[in-house]
């Protein structure tokens, strides 16, 4: 076992939490947790950052102990301030892509900020984010990164013309589903290398 994946199992137990009360707190599923703490995967920047937030350590404690071998893997956000329509997404797209990086935000600033020092390949993007439209947050993420994959996600059909004249590849109406999801990734704008999509 890895020394990352021993320090976050010892962390997780000294907090008396299950893996699934870490995985919900981090927008991931289980096995994510459970492959981390089997030294079978690492997580990414973003997540090592929430997860010292959670565990309530300095991220140096668990920074020291990675060797993220994870950056040839393609990197897949998800924005939607609904949490629990967020986890639902994530899940359907862990099972579709189950060699991405897939993290979810509920916060557009930090999914922002996370876009300004990440490679991004693909970003999901609900439209309406509490205050925040997911047509200007496009653009933000557009003007950062060049070569993203932008899909929006929303319940509102009527928003269509507007997001295709954002320059993203793929609209999908919720609720998402394995269909939609695959024909969306089939059409992508930009190649991703490395993405593999689960038959």
């Amino acid at each position: 076992m890895s020394s990352f994946a021993s320090t976050l199992k010892k962390l997780r137990y000294e907090r008396n939490m299950s893996q699934q009360q870490l995985a919900d707190l981090l927008f991931v599923d289980r096995s994510s947790i459970a492959n981390w703490e089997n030294g079978r995967r690492v997580p990414n920047a973003i997540l090592l950052t929430n997860l010292a937030n959670i565990l309530g350590v300095d991220v140096s404690v668990l920074i020291n102990d990675v060797a993220d071998d994870s950056s040839d893997n393609p990197v897949v956000i998800v924005v939607d301030d609904e949490s629990i329509i967020l986890n639902g997404e994530l899940a359907v797209l862990k099972k579709l892509l189950p060699g991405a990086n897939i993290i979810g935000f509920t916060s557009p600033s930090e999914a922002l900020e996370y876009t300004r020092s990440n490679q991004v390949n693909i970003a999901f993007l609900d439209i309406e984010i509490g205050s925040v439209n997911g047509i200007e947050l496009c653009s933000e993420i557009m003007n950062t990164q060049q070569n993203v994959n932008v899909i929006f996600l929303t319940a509102y059909v009527e928003y269509s013309f507007d997001a295709w004249s954002t320059g993203a590849c793929g609209f999908i109406v919720k609720p998402v589903s394995e269909s939609s999801l695959r024909n969306q990734l089939s059409m992508l704008r930009f190649p991703v290398r490395g993405l593999k999509i689960n038959d």
